[in-house]
C-alpha cells in the first residue's frame, strides 16, 4: 500500500515530466482513493478498460493515452462524460504519461519496444517539442526488409505495414513508437537502412521510397503495450502493490 501523493510524486520525478512540453497533463488526471493497494495498467483510458478495472477494485488505473488533450472539446459530454463517471463514481485515480513514458531511458516505449525487437541502441533523434525521443541502433542480425517484417510479427504478434524503400538488407534502424511516421524523414537523413514507428500516414510511403529506406508500421497500440506495463511492475515492486496490466486489443 502506498499513499497517492507519494506515488505521484515519486513516478513524476522519475520520469522527470517537468522536461517536457506535451500534448496533455503528464501525472494524476483524475483523483480518487488516497490510499493504493491495486494498480491497473493498459495503453489507453478507454471504457473497456475502466469496466476491467472497476471489476478488479482497482484503486488507481496507469496508462500512456490518458484525458485532456490540446486542442480537444473541453465540455464534459458524451464519450468524455461516461468514462469521469466511471472513474468517478468507483473512486479510482486516473494516472497519465505520455512523452516521458515514451522517452524514459529504462521503462519508457522506444527502450522496451527495443529490447522486444532485440535491437542495440546508439543514441537519440528526433525532436518532439524539445526533447529527442526517437531511437537510432541496429538489429542484432542482418535482415531483409521482408524478413525483418516476419521478425516484427512474431515478437509483436502483429503483422507490420512493410514499405520497401529499396532492395538493400537491414542493419541499421531508427524506430520510435505510436504516431511518430514523421521521424522517417530525420532517419532517411542519418542514412539509417530502416526506420519503424507504430502508424503510417499516406506521404511516408512517397518518402520511404523516394528516399531508399525502408519503413515498418507495426501499430500504434502494439508498439506501445510494454511501457506501461513495464513501469507499472517496477512501481509494484517499489510499492508492494498489487499490479495487473491489461491489454484492450486494437488493431491499429
Amino acid at each position: 500500500m502506498v499513499q497517492l501523493s507519494e506515488l505521484i510524486n515519486y513516478t513524476n520525478n522519475m520520469l522527470e515530466i517537468k522536461k517536457f512540453k506535451d500534448y496533455c497533463p503528464n501525472g494524476l488526471q483524475v483523483e480518487g482513493n488516497n490510499e493504493i493497494n491495486v494498480l491497473v495498467t493498459g495503453v489507453t483510458a478507454c471504457s473497456a478498460l475502466l469496466d476491467a478495472a472497476i471489476d478488479r477494485e482497482a484503486d488507481a488505473i496507469l496508462v500512456h493515452h490518458g484525458y485532456f488533450w490540446k486542442n480537444e472539446d473541453m465540455r464534459i459530454t458524451g464519450i468524455k462524460r461516461r468514462r469521469l463517471q466511471k472513474l468517478l463514481a468507483s473512486n479510482i485515480n486516473l494516472i497519465a504519461y505520455h512523452l516521458p513514458l515514451d522517452a524514459h531511458a529504462i521503462y519508457g516505449n522506444n527502450v522496451q519496444l527495443g529490447q522486444i525487437l532485440g535491437l542495440t541502441s546508439h543514441g537519440l533523434f528526433g525532436n518532439d517539442n524539445g526533447t529527442d525521443i526517437a531511437m537510432q541502433g541496429e538489429l542484432a542480425a542482418t535482415m531483409s526488409g521482408e524478413e525483418f517484417a516476419g521478425y516484427i510479427n512474431a515478437q509483436l504478434c502483429r503483422p507490420p505495414v512493410h514499405i520497401a524503400g529499396s532492395k538493400k538488407r537491414i542493419k541499421t534502424i531508427g524506430w520510435c513508437t505510436g504516431s511518430a511516421q514523421s521521424y522517417i524523414e530525420r532517419a532517411a537523413e542519418l542514412g539509417l537502412d530502416a526506420y519503424l514507428s507504430g502508424e503510417i500516414s499516406e506521404q511516408t510511403v512517397h518518402i520511404a521510397r523516394e528516399s531508399g529506406t525502408h519503413y515498418f508500421a507495426a501499430g500504434h497500440h502494439a508498439t506501445e503495450r510494454y511501457g506501461v506495463k513495464a513501469l507499472g511492475n517496477h512501481l509494484s515492486e517499489k510499492f508492494d502493490l498489487e499490479h495487473e496490466f491489461i491489454d484492450i486489443d486494437n488493431p491499429v
